[in-house]
């Protein structure tokens, strides 16, 4: 190679843009990732990194630009076998099949029509010996945990000559000695010849175990540097940008001192999701709940919802204690909820508005267990009025709606049993800027009247309205913050980096 001769990239996207609709997932952005290095990807939930990652690993094709592996064309996407040896994601979310063996996952749609079971396991301890993965293939894989399911699926995708993986989120369940034992295995394998693309969004990982960072934000490719040097404010300000969007401070007033509590939360503690929350919530308080993915801020919201039963602690809303884990029981206690996936949680598709905005309050709608389809349209037609639901009427179905307007049916059927506590995971998420405006400002009223709110969520617009911010990181919170804080300084807390590092 010529001393001038820069060196190919073992993978890389040039200006790929990718649109769903009129969402532009990923806008003329690239990287580029040198063989040998441990490459981190690093942006905040929407920022392109999925989509990104289903393109070079050839599950969909860019709009526009082009993905190259050792400075060729990359194979053509029905071509699985060719894109099998170029390159392999091992996802948050395990592939490997439980009910098989280790050995026949391994070799999964390679068997002979006839298999020789004795040969596929030699073969397939061979396999696992050569990348020192220490894992009986004899065993069910449902019987190995994270860390073991992790390293099978690497070495099942280096079986194939891949020599590039990516890494999606691989620490998420993980504690610090198998986070310890996982980089061991990265440098070993760095110095085999493998090369990584690791996502996470825990930055100090990018810290102990990455050569090089690449941040996206907001579709766009924003920065790709060195790891070694980069002081933490810099990368944390790359991720974050400049406040934009709903960023103007809330002028909402104070909470009067002598405020009653309408939520307590003490020792509360569920699973490895998170661990000793405590806090309170005062009547017309808004409390924001920050967190990137897997901090624990979206269970613990479910949790003070009645969806999930904590291991320990109790709950106390407006003088009452729900049973835990019950939703009728914190309905009766007066909470409303707004989930964070109105298509799977929020609503019933095929059923009216008016069917689902009043569900939660069937005791107002008849008696005797009888629903009066009269009193149910009046009240619905209260609350399409209120939220300003564009409808012709309250018995179209919901699936009929824009987004934005499915959203503000999910926060009317919330709102519908007149809440002590509102809480609301990512309440304004998908939906446009002019429908994130309207509940936001439907919040910042509920409030005023004397309902208390918990906001769980990593949009920042999310959170400008609040009093208060709780920020989450690995199921624990981590800092207390007053209305008026720094985007740079959420977003520091919630991946867990100092900025005075």
């Amino acid at each position: 190679m010529a001393a001038d001769q820069a060196p190919t990239p073992l993978a890389e996207a040039v200006d790929v843009t990718k649109r769903y609709g009129e969402t532009v997932a990923l806008d003329r952005a690239g990287i580029r990732i040198m063989p040998g290095q441990t490459h981190a990807l690093v942006g905040r939930n929407g920022a392109g990194k999925s989509t990104l990652v289903s393109i070079l690993t050839g599950l969909q094709a860019p709009d526009e630009g082009e993905v190259r592996f050792d400075g060729e064309p990359a194979p053509r996407l029905a071509d699985r076998d060719a894109w099998r040896q170029r390159v392999a994601c091992v996802y948050q979310k395990s592939t490997i099949i439980p009910q098989l063996t280790v050995a026949e996952n391994l070799y999964l749609n390679r068997h002979a029509a006839f298999v020789n079971w004795p040969d596929l396991r030699r073969k397939a301890a061979a396999l696992l010996e050569t990348w020192s993965v220490d894992v009986d293939v004899r065993l069910p894989a449902g019987e190995l945990d994270v860390e073991q399911r992790q390293f099978v699926e690497i070495a099942r995708a280096l079986s194939f000559g891949a020599r590039f993986i990516i890494l999606d989120e691989p620490t998420a369940q993980l504690d610090a000695a198998a986070i310890a034992r996982l980089f061991a295995r990265i440098r070993t394998l760095q110095e085999q010849g493998v090369t990584f693309l690791f996502i996470s969004h825990h930055l100090q990982e990018i810290y102990e175990i990455c050569d090089t960072v690449t941040v996206f934000r907001d579709a766009r490719h924003i920065l790709t540097t060195s790891v070694a040097g980069l002081p933490h404010a810099e990368l944390v300000a790359a991720l974050a940008g400049e406040a934009a969007g709903l960023a103007g401070a809330s002028s909402r007033t104070a909470v009067p001192a002598g405020a009653g509590v309408v939520l307590g939360v003490r020792g509360l503690a569920y699973g490895d999701a998170y661990r000793e929350i405590g806090f309170e919530i005062q009547d017309g308080e808004i409390v924001g709940l920050a967190g990137a993915a897997g901090s624990g801020r979206t269970e613990l919201a479910e949790t003070i919802a009645g969806l999930r039963a904590a291991d320990s602690g109790t709950i106390e809303v407006a003088g009452r204690v729900p049973s835990p884990g019950s939703v009728p029981d914190a309905l009766a206690a007066g909470v409303g909820f707004v989930p964070r996936d109105r298509h799977h949680q929020g609503f019933v598709p095929m059923m009216s508005i008016a069917d689902n905005a009043t569900m939660t309050v069937p005791e107002r709608l008849g008696e005797a267990g009888l629903i009066s389809g009269r009193r149910r349209d009046r009240l619905a037609g209260t609350l399409i009025a209120n939220l300003a639901i564009k409808t012709p009427g309250p018995g179209l179905p919901v699936m009929g709606l824009s987004g934005g307007n499915q959203q503000k049916v999910v926060m009317a059927r919330a709102l519908a049993s007149d809440p002590r506590l509102l809480v609301l995971i990512t309440p304004t998420a998908g939906v446009d800027v002019k429908s994130k405006e309207f509940l936001l400002g439907k919040v910042e009223e509920t409030a005023a009247k004397g309902t208390g709110v918990l906001i769980a969520s990593d949009e920042l617009d999310d959170l400008r309205l609040c009093d208060r911010l709780l920020v989450m990181f690995q199921g624990r919170v981590v800092a207390e913050m007053a209305a008026g804080w720094h985007d740079h300084d959420v977003v520091a807390a919630m991946e867990g980096v100092r900025l005075d590092a």
